[in-house]
């Protein structure tokens, strides 16, 4: 039985967890709100390289101190390939997106992330989901849909910019499951390295000067996302993941918030009905799994029946 003191402590240590979940998130609504400002001056590729170049700022320290050869010994060169490729056309039609969409219209295509993946997992991953969640991702499908507007407009290029970054971001998580044996520090380091080089052949021919304000505000970019990262990451070794992946919603929150401060815009019928759908969606899954996970079979109705 745990004593007064250690379970205190543990439960302290669970709410840093939570706390640096939340300013995680925080930090990387902060980066969204950034990006879309800077897009509508400078094209993608622009933003991207000098996000990239201001990521390695804090990179740097951490590749020298886990050894810069370490980022070339790599597990399944096939499989790091295509999470990079991935990681980085994430990126790319994100800012994409944004450049066209309102912040919380992104945001919501992208909280459909864990509804992909669970569908994903069932056929790369071998894990075994049952009606129930299939059940909560085809709603969460008809929640993007809504959000999509049912009609012309939902083909729009800015619309599936935010469609299929979204499922490139679920797909490169879900090769980040395969990958678990990558440092975080390697896998961050070749997706941004990809990320430069991607930005800087978008750029050619499409380079803007600029003031030393918007210089700075690309180059944290790259700090902030980067700290988001590392909070996130060290948030998740002290708390358990079933009580921090719902925190991720919080996302969307600022991405109302920020959008409606920075840039006037407020969500429309379709996005708020959609983004409801998705987030509850979402949370069932997140609850099913954990109960699955954590509860002796016996106790918990078939999730298979």
């Amino acid at each position: 039985m745990q004593s007064q003191p250690a379970a205190l402590g543990a439960r302290n240590l669970v709410m840093v967890g939570v706390g640096l979940m939340l300013l995680g998130d925080f930090l990387f609504s902060v980066n969204d709100a950034m990006g879309k400002w800077l897009v509508a001056s400078f094209s993608v590729g622009q933003v991207i390289l000098i996000r990239s170049l201001g990521s390695f700022l804090l990179l740097l320290p951490m590749i020298v101190r886990q050894g810069p050869m370490q980022i070339f010994r790599v597990e399944r060169k096939d499989l790091q390939l295509a999470r990079v490729v991935l990681a980085t056309l994430d990126v790319t039609l994100f800012y994409a997106a944004v450049a066209y969409l309102p912040l919380a219209d992104v945001m919501t295509f992208y909280m459909a992330g864990p509804i992909y993946i669970a569908a994903l997992s069932h056929f790369f991953l071998n894990e075994r989901i049952g009606w129930r969640r299939w059940l909560a991702v085809l709603v969460g499908f008809c929640g993007v849909v809504i959000a999509l507007r049912p009609s012309t407009a939902m083909f729009s290029l800015p619309s599936l910019f935010g469609v299929v970054g979204s499922l490139s971001f679920a797909l490169s998580l879900v090769l980040s499951r395969y990958l678990r044996g990558t440092s975080d520090t390697t896998l961050v380091t070749w997706q941004m390295v990809a990320a430069l080089v991607v930005g800087a052949v978008m750029s050619i021919g499409d380079w803007r000067p600029a003031t030393t304000v918007e210089f700075a505000g690309m180059v944290s970019l790259g700090v902030v996302a980067s700290c988001a990262h590392l909070l996130i990451t060290r948030s998740l070794k002290l708390a358990p993941a079933s009580l921090l992946a719902p925190l991720q919603y919080t996302l969307l929150i600022w991405a109302v918030v920020l959008g409606y401060i920075f840039f006037d815009d407020i969500p429309d019928a379709p996005v708020i009905i959609g983004g409801t759908i998705i987030v509850i969606a979402g949370l069932f899954i997140f609850h099913r799994k954990n109960l699955m996970e954590t509860i002796p079979p016996e106790a918990v109705p078939p999730d298979g029946h």
